[in-house]
């Protein structure tokens, strides 16, 4: 063999043996190939079973925050006008089907302020309409277009938030999207393989993680009922009640409830990162967070005019901790009150990942188990190598020594295939196996049109060499021609599709790549090094 066949066949060669031991490693026994073969090839919740769960997305409650920071906002603006005001309170929609109520009320606005106050409402919140309730109370009322493009956006939010949770622990290729029944609203399905934990995984997907630092107003008192008294049963405007367990003298927890300032200084949205760490002097485990540069402008003033005041961290409408504020306060913080590591470390994912927009319910909670997807494996697998083996010992019988060619050649794309999709962490399901079969359907086309081409040129009287050339170069267009149209067709797949539909995608476009190596590459290298050991080629079996 010349020079240039030597390189192809180490080339190839080394192709195959690392695509094996990439797979399987260097097994000592028949236990260990298939445990090796089992780590690199992921299986779907097809497969493997796994967790599936439907949760609704609770969209009054990022109304309700949307709301908060437009009494915020509107407040500062109109101090900063000098238009006096009596009020500016939210009302409180409890469910879904209340969400479209939201609305704020402004009380007291003098008559002859009224025109600034349309003209703040017109140019600086275009998305809420005013509407004039009495002479001196208005009620703002989000646009239709705006309300549906916030139940819209919360919806996609929290299938991002939920995707970079569920990242974060590490689970391979979750199916995560909007679902699609007919009758669900604002429901989204998660698809979990494998997972071992479920309850963590629901506690996690469930945690708004809505981080608030508030300002406390008065507090503690033993009820809600003692705080709301301590104001002559009023509570101040803008404000709420919120519970805080404290550690009493005993050690034993008691409930205390503290009034809170209900507009928040910082949010979870204001976080750059966050991190499980543990108290130098007392050893317990706390959460630290580093806010964004300009939320910590924004706190640092805040802090620095309040000394002596209180602040609580809340989390999910429950506090964590109350400190008094002693100095000055910018870009970091810690929340303490955790009860141990693992809630240190899942409080400091959910804070990266993001807070959900919005609290979530779980309508629908299966596990499902592997009986089936192990069914499905032996029936697919079996199916795979019996139409292997059928496609096999047609190629030998119809075209002798060329049919060994070919199988040779299927067997290398089968290996490579597996292989890139073992590299890229790709989940296989039964639609991938499908995919694979299919795969394995298009690989013997292709050899089937350069052999039969071949034949034709031989017939023509062309010798042997001029043959092969002929066939695979003539061939090969027509391969990429039918095998590129293919692979867009599964990238539109891949693009729109989702969850099984995209493995199925993933399985045939890599399989189709891999093809167009081994029928035009293998295939061809395994003809030369068969002629090169002849002194001299007189005929061709094929």
């Amino acid at each position: 063999m010349n020079r240039t066949l030597w390189q192809k066949a180490i080339l190839t060669l080394a192709l195959t043996f690392g695509c094996l031991y990439y797979l399987i490693a260097l097994p000592s026994s028949w236990d260990e190939l298939v445990a090796n073969l089992s780590r690199r090839i992921r299986l779907g919740l097809d497969l493997k079973g796994g967790t599936h769960l439907i949760l609704q997305v609770q969209v009054q409650d990022a109304m309700k925050a949307e709301a908060d920071q437009t009494v915020a906002r509107l407040r500062q603006d109109l101090a900063r006008q000098n238009i006096p005001v009596e009020t500016i309170e939210r009302n409180d929609p409890k469910t879904i089907e209340e969400a479209d109520s939201i609305e704020i009320r402004v009380s007291g606005i003098p008559t002859d302020r009224v025109g600034d106050f349309r003209t703040t409402i017109e140019q600086v919140f275009p998305e809420w309409l005013a509407e004039n309730v009495s002479s001196t109370e208005w009620r703002l009322g989000l646009r239709p277009a705006a309300l549906a493009r916030l139940k819209r956006d919360t919806v996609t939010q929290s299938i991002a938030t939920i995707e970079n949770r569920v990242n974060g622990l590490g689970l391979a290729e979750p199916d995560i999207r909007q679902h699609g029944r007919a009758d669900a609203e604002y429901e989204i399905l998660v698809q979990l393989p494998g997972v071992r934990d479920p309850a963590r995984v629901m506690q996690i997907l469930q945690m708004t993680a809505q981080l608030q630092i508030k300002e406390v107003l008065d507090g503690p008192f033993a009820s809600y009922q003692a705080a709301v008294a301590a104001h002559s049963g009023i509570l101040p405007p803008n404000s709420e009640v919120l519970s805080f367990p404290e550690r009493g003298l005993n050690g034993q927890f008691v409930e205390q409830y503290y009034i809170l300032r209900r507009s928040p200084e910082i949010t979870g949205r204001d976080l750059r990162n966050a991190r499980a760490t543990r108290n130098t002097q007392t050893a317990a485990w706390e959460t630290a967070f580093v806010l964004s540069p300009e939320a910590g402008v924004r706190f640092g003033q805040f802090t620095g005019a309040n000394i002596g005041k209180r602040l609580s961290v809340v989390l999910d409408n429950r506090i964590k901790n109350v400190a008094e504020i002693k100095d000055r306060i910018n870009e970091e913080g810690v929340i303490m009150g955790l009860s141990g590591e693992q809630e240190a470390l899942d409080l400091a994912l959910v804070l990266r990942a993001g807070s959900l927009p919005a609290s979530v319910e779980f309508l629908e909670e299966r596990t499902v188990g592997a009986s089936l997807g192990a069914e499905s494996i032996r029936q697919g697998v079996r199916s795979a190598l019996l139409g292997l083996a059928v496609i096999a010992v047609i190629m030998v019988v119809y075209y002798r020594r060329a049919g060994i060619n070919a199988n040779v050649a299927l067997l290398m794309n089968l290996l490579l295939m597996m292989a890139t999709l073992a590299y890229f962490d790709s989940t296989l399901t039964l639609p991938g196996i499908a995919g694979i079969i299919l795969t394995i359907g298009m690989a013997v086309d292709a050899n089937v049109l350069i052999f039969e081409r071949i034949r034709e040129e031989l017939r023509a009287g062309k010798g042997v060499v001029g043959a092969l050339n002929a066939g695979f170069g003539k061939a090969f267009l027509t391969i990429i021609d039918t095998n590129l149209t293919t692979i867009i067709a599964a990238a539109f797949l891949f693009v729109f599709g989702s969850g099984p539909i995209r493995g199925f995608a993933v399985t045939l476009a890599v399989g189709l790549i891999a093809n167009l190596f081994t029928s035009v590459f293998v295939s061809r290298l395994i003809f030369d090094v068969g002629l090169a050991r002849k002194q001299k080629v007189t005929e061709l079996s094929i």
